[in-house]
């Protein structure tokens, strides 16, 4: 009984939960890239075997995977050649085109170009006072203007969601944001606004920003 009584189950559950917080994080990651993996080698049907029910099963252990990277690769190596450049473009051109698909086309191309094209749009990092408060959403200055919209010294300003992609954009008045350049990257604002504000900035730039918000307030 006394052995039962000495039993810190306490430090028993501490040490649950610090296992928990190293194995996580690494468990998740591993199997997101093996989801990714897997998915992508589905694509491409290389080595195949039948399973007792019948159901063909796809098992290329990466193979697929690096093909088809080795293949955006090659279409981006090759898009960078001027007469390649015109057929890409020709091609472009007629997809904008096409009734039903341009949406689609059109909606997508300018999502991935806003994150990895040459035109980015996510790398101007602003604090935005959305509700005329005195409370700041890390966001990203996407147009420096809405006048078409019939709203003289406004922006766009897109402000993602914590743990996802997607987010809102919100026409305020340019003097409600407070630009970030300077002291954060467009991929350090990213992150930090989709880990929920949870991850580690790096502590000069914690620095900076509070020496200037006490500047503003004196």
């Amino acid at each position: 009984m006394n052995m039962f009584k000495s039993f810190n189950y306490k430090r028993l559950f501490q040490y649950f939960l610090q296992g928990l917080l190293v194995l996580a994080p690494v468990v998740v990651t591993a199997y997101a890239i093996y989801w990714i993996v897997t998915s992508i080698d589905e694509l491409i049907p290389i080595f195949t075997f039948t399973d007792e029910d019948g159901k063909v099963i796809v098992r290329n252990f990466g193979l697929g995977f690096l093909l088809i990277i080795g293949a955006i690769c090659l279409v981006g190596y090759l898009s960078t050649f001027f007469i390649q450049s015109r057929i890409f473009n020709l091609f472009d051109h007629w997809l904008e085109k096409v009734p039903g698909i341009k949406f689609i086309y059109t909606t997508v191309k300018d999502f991935f170009e806003a994150f990895a094209g040459e035109k980015k749009k996510f790398n101007r990092p602003v604090l935005a006072n959305i509700d005329d408060n005195d409370v700041w959403r890390v966001g990203f200055l996407t147009r420096d203007e809405a006048d078409e919209f019939g709203l003289k010294d406004y922006v766009a300003v897109y402000v993602p969601m914590s743990y996802s992609i997607a987010g809102n954009v919100y026409l305020i008045p340019a003097s409600r944001i407070k630009s970030l350049e300077g002291h954060l990257t467009g991929t350090e604002a990213m992150k930090f606004a989709i880990s929920g504000g949870v991850t580690k900035m790096d502590e000069e730039i914690e620095e900076e920003i509070i020496k200037e918000d006490e500047a503003v307030k004196k």
